[in-house]
């Protein structure tokens, strides 16, 4: 019996033994892939978000620069994706709104919009666009009337779907 055990507990260290070097080198895999992952920028898809009775559909992806202090503006944040009408009237739009805010180099906050519109239906409208010292992006999807710009309706009612934060 005594001998069972001194051979159980000599196999049991070797086992530990063999596998501490496998396990150190896991870890600092781990680390490695964790630093690797924070230097990349993020890419986050959205979408699809719809209009009210789904008469104009956006979706895309966001990507954002990496950064070391997450209390800080990302350095820039790319918003690429397509928007769609999807009314048979040839009277109507679909609209793509966003709201940026971005810092100045005195850390001042200002406000950036960018406007997408397709009119013809079911037909994609590609848009991309590039910003420096993004706090946050915004989307609304809206589908109403021609128009060169979008309605005080359209901006001001209803909520705005957050892209990015700084802060999350």
């Amino acid at each position: 019996m005594a001998l069972t055990r001194s051979l159980a507990g000599i196999t049991l260290a070797a086992g530990i033994f063999a596998l501490a070097p496998l396990a150190t080198v896991t870890a600092a895999s781990a680390t490695e892939a964790t630093e690797a992952a924070a230097t990349q920028a993020a890419f986050k898809p959205f979408g699809p978000y719809f209009a009210a009775g789904s008469k104009a559909k956006v979706s895309g992806s966001l990507t954002a620069a990496a950064k070391d202090d997450p209390s800080a503006a990302a350095p820039w944040v790319k918003v690429s994706g397509s928007v769609v009408d999807r009314t048979r009237s040839s009277s109507a739009c679909g609209w793509a709104l966003f709201r940026v805010s971005w810092f100045d180099s005195s850390n001042t906050p200002h406000l950036a919009h960018r406007n997408y519109r397709t009119c013809s239906y079911n037909v994609k409208k590609n848009f991309a666009f590039t910003m420096k010292n993004v706090g946050e992006v915004e989307l609304k999807v809206c589908s109403e009337g021609k128009a060169a710009k979008p309605s005080l309706n359209c901006q001001y009612a209803g909520t705005w779907k957050t892209l990015y934060a700084y802060y999350k």
